[in-house]
């Protein structure tokens, strides 16, 4: 498919077929769903998706991980009418900040910061980012919103995985995210093909 294209008729999900297959081997995450972001149509409609879980909430701010979680957060934030804020590395900001340890999902031991002077008590977040593999980076963000006293309200991915860390977020936090169920199965064991070929059908 045509990166810029747009199917006539756009099934619920359709802009997964823009991701790109992993073709560099298990060190690098599997899908890359920054091509479906190229496409405004597809962005629009991924965006629409995961807020679909959230109409009923009240949500005052979005938040994103550094550093893909920047592209969707600000997305979906635009969409709301709501302030982005980002969640970053360690080092990147030159303000006081809280911070904390986590392992991502390559199993590096990282520090993630936030700012100080956002985040209170009876702010509502809603958290977003690109992937959620094994749930380490997700659970860091989680930590420093509660931390400063404001509410997450969810959670919101391209794809949960359910690795313990994924299954923990979808247990303890309200989540949204694009993967249709019959394709869960396929993100869970990093299998490509027949993801490709059931969206190729649509």
């Amino acid at each position: 498919m045509d990166v810029l294209a747009v199917p006539a008729d756009r099934q619920k999900g359709w802009y997964l077929s823009l991701m790109a297959p992993n073709t560099k081997g298990p060190e690098f995450a599997w899908l890359d769903p920054s091509r479906l972001y190229c496409n405004s149509q597809a962005l629009a409609d991924c965006v629409q998706d995961l807020l679909s879980q959230f109409h009923s909430n009240h949500i005052d701010l979005v938040a994103g991980m550094d550093a893909m979680g920047f592209i969707l957060g600000a997305s979906v934030a635009t969409t709301l009418g709501k302030g982005f804020l980002a969640i970053r590395k360690a080092g990147h900001l030159c303000v006081a900040t809280q911070n904390q340890n986590y392992t991502d999902y390559s199993g590096r031991e990282k520090i993630m910061e936030v700012r100080l002077d956002v985040l209170k008590p009876g702010l509502r977040v809603l958290l977003v980012d690109q992937w959620i593999e094994t749930g380490g980076t997700m659970r860091a963000a989680i930590q420093l919103v509660e931390k400063l006293g404001a509410t997450v309200v969810g959670v919101a991915a391209v794809a949960i995985e359910n690795t313990e860390g994924g299954k923990w977020i979808k247990e303890n936090y309200k989540f949204s995210h694009c993967i249709p169920e019959v394709l869960q199965s396929q993100v869970d064991g990093k299998y490509f093909n027949f993801f490709k070929s059931f969206l190729e059908a649509q």
